[in-house]
């Protein structure tokens, strides 16, 4: 099936404005404008907000304060991810670049620090093996139950865990930034509560654990089919999802196949590469699925809609496969692998 992809890119301006001028004197990558502008825009909107449910709290302003933030979350944490792995601002103007991990990172439920100490110097070194904290290797990945046990396992012990782990490791930078964004987030939190509990629930503990949950869900999906033969083959325990409005909102996450393969690669040219190795993912047997994001990819699991998830699979090999064959050939690779 060739499949034309849609999902957009990002060039610079050739006749930029002066916004786009002034942020491209801030950024090391002109590509990364759409950040600044998002930065900008949660500043004026989120923390603004946030206080103010401090200062006038009534139930009913947790509706908007919410939806506010659903809308957001997404694109949030995509700037995140990528700003975690690729410094945003430039090294005169590097203290900006505790912005989104320090000041808006914990409006969207986000410890400082954490992300960056699990995503990177976790979960993309173990690339979900067994030493992986998150790894869904041991998990039937179209069992509710089984989620249901590794989101607990997450939310009660994510922090012990990445603990011992960078520990047992000796890797003490990201084990002091663990411990420091964690425990500040914490002292911070207890003094809001003390201020008013309503308001803190809905400003800190919703975001955390829906969140954490969401972003749980998201890389149950990113790595729930996986070759029980080449298990840390990157085409082959990643799927890659696209030409989906999560793409268009969200940085081109859904290519998580060519973001494992290079961690590095700009969002904007997840696209291009997706294209430009085809036959690659074909050769490897790479699950790509379109019109669909992770999410949706989630709850298909969940519910065991094979035959959704099959119509949406995206055949590059050529083999003429029935929706049948393709339905087998999925349900295969969600089973549990190892103890």
């Amino acid at each position: 099936m060739n499949v034309a992809v849609t999902d957009p890119t990002y060039a610079p301006s050739s006749d930029p404005g002066v916004f786009e001028r002034f942020a491209v004197r801030l950024i090391n990558d002109p590509r990364d404008v759409p950040f600044v502008r998002l930065v900008l825009t949660l500043a004026l909107l989120v923390v603004p907000s946030a206080i103010a449910m401090f200062v006038f709290f009534r139930w009913w302003l947790a509706v908007p304060y919410l939806a506010m933030l659903l809308w957001f979350v997404g694109p949030f944490i995509l700037m995140l991810h990528n700003t975690s792995h690729t410094r945003l601002f430039r090294r005169r103007f590097g203290w900006l670049n505790v912005v989104i991990p320090w000041i808006l990172g914990p409006f969207f439920g986000e410890t400082p620090e954490t992300y960056f100490a699990h995503h990177v110097g976790m979960h993309h070194p173990q690339n979900n093996l067994e030493a992986d904290l998150s790894s869904t290797m041991k998990y039937e990945c179209d069992s509710a139950l089984g989620f249901a046990r590794y989101l607990a396992r997450f939310l009660g012990f994510a922090l012990v865990d990445l603990v011992r782990y960078f520990a047992a490791r000796k890797q003490r930078a990201l084990l002091r930034r663990t411990l420091v964004g964690e425990l500040s987030y914490l002292a911070i939190a207890a003094v809001l509560f003390a201020v008013d509990w309503r308001a803190a629930i809905v400003v800190v503990a919703v975001p955390f654990f829906f969140t954490r949950s969401a972003m749980m869900a998201g890389n149950w999906a990113q790595h729930a089919f996986i070759d029980r033969d080449a298990p840390g083959n990157c085409y082959r325990n990643s799927i890659t999802c696209i030409n989906s409005a999560y793409n268009r909102r969200c940085f081109n996450d859904g290519y998580h196949i060519g973001h494992h393969v290079k961690q590095t690669r700009h969002w904007s040219e997840l696209p291009g590469d997706f294209e430009a190795n085809r036959a690659t993912y074909a050769r490897e047997g790479a699950i790509v699925f379109q019109g669909i994001d992770f999410f949706g990819v989630w709850v298909l699991l969940m519910l065991k809609q094979y035959g959704a998830l099959a119509k949406r699979y995206v055949e590059l090999d050529g083999r003429g496969r029935s929706l049948a064959e393709i339905e087998a050939l999925l349900r295969e690779r969600v089973k549990r692998i190892g103890a």
